[in-house]
């Protein structure tokens, strides 16, 4: 009996769909931190149809996750020791972050406890397998531990549990380690020949900078802990946003328009800096960082779209070739 034609997209759309390589992760990254940013700025509706997106998109991923776990334990075990699978651990924190931020706690703190049991899990696998020169996706070991140390510092203050902070600042802690262990493994040649990882090398430091801003409003760091917090903070921001000079010259020297799922890698370090950048105004009392904040978030929008038409393009183009 020959299939429909529906029942043929469907099942082009499903191979195209769990054939996605845990890289695709970092699509959820950079919607949830996009509306992370546009909550920030006040644009609540654009905020709330990013989430759902993101939202969706991490069902989708996780309902994958869980099946190759289940029935395709050698792909996923091949998987699970490469820096990419880490994103389950960061994406799962960002949209834990913003839905703590929306006011559904339960739901945050559910999240929370899903990254804190991969995380033990993926981490030491990645870690163990390191090599040298490798690409920027290697510092996803730093932007899946702040990302623990953000949605615990949230949710220190939203519920409030002031237990959390300790837990958020042990990991923000940790996560500037592994910064520094990640970037004696990074091959620099990756500003040229990457094909848009190389940005979580800056990505991983925005998000350590709002790790930062969340444990400079806790009640529990104050006086000599609250002016370290801070001067720390700055400094990371500070390099990140060097960072982001540096990669964005590399893209106009070298550009790569074509479309690659590890563009997604590039567009979440884009939001992530708005992000930590409107944060940092914030929390460091320096109004002056709102206005490029501002500007970054609107960059990493567009660089969003362009992200999004490009995975449209290649899903069309994959359902046509079969």
């Amino acid at each position: 009996m020959t299939p429909s034609p529906l029942a043929t997209r469907q099942a082009r759309f499903t191979a195209w769909w769990t054939g996605l390589p845990p890289a695709a992760g970092s699509a959820v990254m950079a919607t949830g931190i996009i509306s992370v940013g546009l909550h920030l700025l006040g644009h609540e509706t654009l905020s709330r149809a990013a989430l759902a997106m993101a939202a969706a998109a991490w069902i989708a991923l996780a309902a994958d996750f869980t099946f190759r776990l289940a029935r395709r334990r050698s792909r996923w075990a091949a998987e699970a020791d490469t820096p990419p699978a880490l994103t389950a651990v960061a994406a799962t924190c960002v949209l834990g972050t913003r839905l703590s931020l929306l006011g559904r706690q339960p739901l945050a703190v559910t999240l929370l406890v899903i990254a804190a049991a991969l995380w033990p899990v993926l981490l030491p696998a990645v870690v163990r397998h390191w090599g040298h020169r490798m690409p920027g996706a290697v510092f996803l070991v730093c932007v899946a531990t702040q990302g623990v140390a953000v949605l615990c510092g949230t949710l220190a203050i939203a519920l409030p549990a002031r237990p959390l902070s300790g837990v958020a600042l042990g990991f923000f802690c940790l996560g500037l380690v592994l910064y520094a262990a990640a970037f004696a493994r990074f091959d620099l040649a990756g500003l040229r020949t990457g094909a848009g990882d190389q940005w979580v090398a800056g990505g991983a430091l925005a998000i350590s900078a709002l790790a930062g801003t969340k444990l400079m409003a806790a009640p529990l760091f104050t006086g000599a802990w609250h002016d370290v917090l801070r001067t720390v903070t700055l400094v990371v921001l500070a390099l990140d946003l060097a960072w982001y000079l540096v990669l964005l010259v590399a893209e106009v020297r070298w550009p790569r328009p074509r479309y690659d799922v590890r563009r997604w890698a590039t567009v979440f370090p884009m939001g992530m800096t708005a992000v930590a950048t409107l944060s940092v105004s914030a929390a460091a009392d320096l109004s002056w960082l709102r206005e490029p904040g501002r500007v970054l978030l609107w960059i990493a929008v567009a660089a969003w779209l362009c992200a999004f038409a490009g995975m449209v393009r290649r899903a069309a183009d994959v359902r046509s070739d079969r």
